[in-house]
C-alpha cells in the first residue's frame, strides 16, 4: 500500500523533468552575480524550492485535469510525452494527484510572500503572473494556440528568470530579461515538439494548441524558428556587451541541434521515428541554459 502511495504521490509530480527548473533558474543566478550584489544562501535556497515547487504544481493539475478530462485514456505515451499515466493506473487517487498541485500552490506563494515581505511589493505583478498560469495552464491556455504556444515559455523564461532575480537581488533588469529569453524559446519548443505525438487525442478533448490549429508542418517551421532566435539571443546579447564572450558557450548545443532539426524535419508525423529527435531536444533545451549560465559565471 505504502509503494502505492508513494507512486501516487510522487508521479504527477513527474520528477525526472524537474532538471528544468535549476537549468532556467541557474540563467537567473548567473544575473544576479553578474550585478555585482551578495546572493544570500537563504534567498538562493528559497528561490529554488519556489521555483520547483511551482514546476510540481503546474505539473500535478495538468496530470488531474488531463485524467478529468479523458485525455490521460487515449494518449500513446512516449518517454517525453502523454503524461505518467499515474492516474489511469489509479483512477480512485484523483484527489491525491490534486492535493499535491494545490500544496505546492502553497509553498509556492509562500515564498513568493516571504520575498514579497523582505523585497517590497515590485515582485507582485511577476508573482500574480506566475500563480495565474499556474492555475490556468491546463485549463485553458491548451485550448488556445498562441496562449498554448508562449505560456510555457513564460513561465520557465521571464517570469521566473526576472521574479527569482528581484528576489536575488531587488530589482529588475533589462540584462536578465533579455537573458530570460533564452529559456523562453528553448521551452516553447519543449512543450511544442512535446504536442506532436498527441495531436489526435489532445483534439477529441477540445484542446487547440498550434500543431492541432494550423498543422505539424506549421509546427516545424516555428519550432526551428524559436531555437534559431534562442541561439541570436546569446549572441546579440555577446555584440552588445550585456554578457561576456564565455556565454557563448551556450552555442555549444548547436551540435545537437543540427541533427535533431534534421531527424524532426524528416520524421514530424512518425511518433516512433521522432522519438529520438524529442529526447534530443530535452538536451538541448536544459543543456543550452546551464552552459549559457556557466559561461557567465566564468566570463
Amino acid at each position: 500500500m505504502a509503494k502505492v502511495e508513494a507512486a501516487v504521490i510522487l508521479g504527477p509530480m513527474r520528477l525526472p523533468f524537474l532538471v528544468l527548473t535549476p537549468a532556467c533558474l541557474l540563467v537567473a543566478i548567473a544575473m544576479a552575480y553578474r550585478a555585482g550584489g551578495g546572493v544570500q544562501p537563504l534567498h538562493l535556497v528559497l528561490v529554488v524550492i519556489g521555483g520547483l515547487a511551482a514546476h510540481i504544481c503546474v505539473n500535478s493539475f495538468n496530470e488531474y485535469f488531463d485524467f478529468k478530462s479523458g485525455l490521460d485514456l487515449i494518449t500513446e505515451p512516449t518517454p517525453f510525452s502523454g503524461g505518467s499515466k499515474t492516474l489511469p493506473t489509479h483512477p480512485d487517487q484523483a484527489p491525491v494527484a490534486l492535493a499535491v498541485a494545490l500544496s505546492s500552490l502553497v509553498v509556492t506563494v509562500a515564498v513568493g510572500g516571504y520575498f514579497l515581505a523582505v523585497r517590497g511589493l515590485g515582485l507582485l505583478p511577476v508573482g500574480l503572473c506566475g500563480v495565474l498560469l499556474l492555475v490556468v495552464y491546463t485549463v485553458w491556455f491548451t485550448r488556445n494556440p498562441l496562449g498554448c504556444l508562449v505560456a510555457p515559455g513564460l513561465g520557465f523564461g521571464p517570469l521566473m528568470v526576472l521574479g527569482a532575480h528581484y528576489a536575488l537581488t531587488g530589482v529588475y533588469g533589462w540584462t536578465a530579461l533579455v537573458a530570460s529569453l533564452v529559456p523562453f524559446f528553448l521551452v516553447n519548443n519543449l512543450l511544442l515538439l512535446n504536442q506532436f505525438p498527441d495531436v489526435e487525442a489532445d483534439r477529441q478533448v477540445g484542446r487547440r494548441h498550434l500543431p492541432i490549429a494550423f498543422g505539424i508542418a506549421a509546427g516545424v517551421r516555428v519550432y526551428i524558428a524559436f531555437l534559431i532566435c534562442a541561439y541570436l539571443v546569446i549572441v546579440v546579447g555577446w555584440l552588445t556587451n550585456l554578457w561576456p564572450a564565455t556565454a557563448l558557450l551556450g552555442l555549444a548545443t548547436v551540435a545537437v541541434a543540427i541533427p535533431t532539426v534534421r531527424d524532426i524535419m524528416r520524421h514530424a508525423t512518425t511518433i516512433p521515428a521522432l522519438i529520438p529527435a524529442l529526447g534530443k531536444n530535452v538536451l538541448i533545451i536544459i543543456v543550452t541554459p546551464l552552459l549559457f549560465a556557466v559561461g557567465i559565471f566564468v566570463g
